[in-house]
């Protein structure tokens, strides 16, 4: 990353900025993060990038399950963890024991983000009812499984049963094979990213009538969102789709093709594009085929188009291909695996791999977020949390004395 455009920070709250002032619109915003796993901790992460105050609490011991999935472990700490936990605080609390503790953080808090199990958050007094009649001002966000209604709203859940459920993995693998779950988490991290945009709605309403909202989302209708173009397909036209490899069930040529020491994305996405990559390729007589002469030709002949494309670019080096093609004006890219993206140039221009200090690992990178604004990216103001880090600290703002902490620590009410 640029030295220019470097966000540090030595601790939340302290930051300081080598070149521009950065981007904290939530600056003044504390959250009360009770969430685990994966989408609740991506939601509160985005919202400590623009300035929030995030306070996660953990149950003593072990702390976020996402602490102990792994390997892979870098420093002794989930690669997991690390990676959707930057720029928040940590403050270990028994939620059955120390509720109290708990509400007095949620009444000085402008958001609170859950994502307890149905209907623990009420059984433990953290439901959005009674929080809400405390402070009228708080954002309450409720991340679900399977949403707040309907014959599955009980049901417990992972993103890969919101994949299996939405319709994900039917229609992502290869054509006539048993469908497979996505190779990232998009019904998690989509889920995070969604409960973030609800947050910030609230608060920006907030703004003109000085009340909160009750933010739901769930895994579910995450995954249902991403299948909308399947889904309206089906309720339009009756077409029940399936997994077809890299292509692209509307559009042709819109795959991955072998080249001679690697693959590449092809997108040819209009009737002038194709004619660009055809003659590109040395076939410029296809772009006058009648069977290719529009996109819908081209979808409904792509079996005797594919191969005809793929006979061309095996007898070509993949750099070679992304050089002509892109001197043609074709979209194309390298499929390329993730060590290649970790150290792409690309990659590395756009200074989306921050580092960050970390006590267990000394050479911490983890990807940033993919927004910048007036040329400088939004950043993590701090490295993710050790457990219980910061446990002393936000309970003495919040009013206790140092002997309290230690009692409530002797109680194994808290832990630091």
């Amino acid at each position: 990353m640029p030295r220019s455009r470097t966000i540090c920070a030595s601790s939340p709250g302290t930051w300081h900025s080598i070149g521009r002032v950065p981007f904290l619109p939530l600056s003044g915003i504390r959250v009360v993060d009770v969430t685990t796993s994966l989408a609740g901790p991506y939601c509160t992460e985005i919202l400590a990038a623009l300035g929030a105050d995030v306070v996660k609490i953990e149950p003593p011991g072990a702390g976020d399950e996402a602490r102990t999935w792994g390997p892979p472990f870098w420093g002794g700490e989930s690669t997991l963890f690390l990676t959707v936990n930057a720029g928040k605080r940590s403050v270990c609390v028994d939620l059955r024991r120390g509720l109290d503790i708990v509400l007095r953080l949620v009444d000085g808090a402008d958001v609170f983000v859950q994502s307890l199990r149905p209907g623990l958050a009420e059984e433990r007094g953290l439901g959005a009812d009674g929080l809400r009649a405390r402070n009228p001002r708080l954002v309450y966000c409720s991340i679900r499984s399977f949403g707040r209604v309907g014959p599955w709203r009980d049901r417990p859940g992972y993103d890969p049963l919101a994949q299996a459920a939405g319709g994900i993995i039917s229609v992502t693998g290869e054509a006539g094979r048993d469908g497979v779950r996505a190779g990232v988490s998009i019904a998690d991290q989509g889920t995070g990213m969604w409960a973030a945009l609800g947050v910030l709605a609230a608060l920006h309403e907030r703004e003109r009538t000085g009340e909160g909202r009750e933010v739901d989302v769930s895994l579910y209708e995450t995954a249902l969102g991403f299948m909308a173009y399947h889904l309206t397909a089906f309720l339009g036209a009756g077409v029940v789709p399936s997994g077809r490899g890299t292509e692209f069930p509307s559009i042709a040529p819109y795959q991955a093709f072998a080249a001679r020491d690697g693959r590449l994305m092809v997108a040819a996405a209009n009737d002038r594009l194709f004619a660009k990559l055809v003659e590109a390729v040395g076939l410029p007589e296809l772009a006058g085929d009648e069977r290719f002469a529009t996109n819908a030709d081209r979808v409904a002949n792509r079996a005797e188009l594919t191969p005809l494309l793929e006979s061309r670019f095996a007898t070509e080096d993949r750099a070679t291909w992304i050089v002509r093609l892109g001197d043609a004006g074709v979209p194309a890219a390298p499929v390329q695996n993730v060590s290649e993206v970790a150290t792409a140039e690309q990659t590395e221009a756009l200074g989306i791999l921050q580092e960050l200090p970390h006590p267990a690992v000394s050479d911490l990178r983890i990807p940033a977020f993919p927004v910048s604004l007036d040329g400088d990216r939004v950043v993590h103001r701090s490295e993710p949390p050790e457990l219980g880090a910061h446990t002393r600290e936000v309970l003495i703002e919040a009013g206790y004395s140092g002997r309290e902490v230690d009692e409530l620590v002797a109680a194994c009410i808290v832990a630091d």
